[in-house]
């Protein structure tokens, strides 16, 4: 049997040193964080799985772009850039930047959202449960079934169970949903991909419902109104 390598496809332009701490020390700093990684200092902490948002090395074409950055007070060249790229990928006119995806959230939310109000997922994601009920509305989790067997070997674990949404809908009335959120992958429920025909079904719900339906993917939020 042949000996078979895989390499990454790049090549690594700038390091940074990091201190190699003791199985004592890590110990010693997770009972001080008690046991809540949020509470770890980056420079305890050798390799770094707590999120993967925007925290690997950057690609020459990306300090690239730092490089031609305009931080113009008006007209900035680069918010035309941005502007015209997002309006070429979504159709959008109207673009309201924001810093992360999370501050977007917090927005849209803010306006969808309210006492009464309930919002269906897959699998809400963290920060998108808290921006949801923080406005006094609920968030609910419809995953299928399989997604909750660790050992089961199935395809698209991160689907939405549509039995449990046609229910839902029913239940609750369409004038009280908020949003279906469709996260792609489904963080929360292990990273699981989605097929395309479970988002099918879903968006065919979210059209003849006249609900919102939001594609959270790679950290841009596509708003999708029948």
């Amino acid at each position: 049997m042949g000996f078979k390598t895989i390499i990454e496809p790049f090549k690594i332009k700038v390091i940074e040193p990091i201190r190699i701490s003791t199985e004592q020390e890590r110990i010693h700093y997770l009972k001080e964080a008690s046991y809540n990684l949020f509470g770890l200092k980056s420079e305890q902490v050798i390799i770094d799985f707590l999120t993967d948002s925007g925290t690997s090395a950057m690609s020459d074409n990306q300090w690239a772009g730092m490089m031609r950055g305009d931080e113009s007070y008006a007209g900035s060249k680069s918010w035309e850039r941005m502007r015209n790229t997002i309006h070429s990928l979504t159709g959008y006119t109207y673009i309201f930047p924001t810093h992360q995806g999370r501050a977007a959230e917090r927005i849209v939310y803010g306006k969808l959202g309210g006492k009464g109000k309930i919002f269906i997922s897959n699998t809400h994601f963290d920060t998108t449960r808290a921006n949801i009920e923080v406005t006094g509305a609920e968030a609910i989790d419809i995953p299928i079934p399989e997604a909750k067997e660790t050992c089961l070997i199935y395809p698209f674990k991160g689907n939405m169970d549509i039995d449990k949404l046609e229910k839902l809908i029913v239940l609750y009335g369409k004038e009280n949903i908020g949003a279906v959120i469709l996260t792609v992958t489904n963080n929360s429920s292990g990273g699981q991909p989605v097929s395309m025909h479970n988002a099918e079904q879903i968006s065919k719900y979210a059209g003849t419902t006249e609900y919102y339906l939001y594609l959270i993917a790679a950290g841009l939020q596509r708003m999708h109104i029948s």
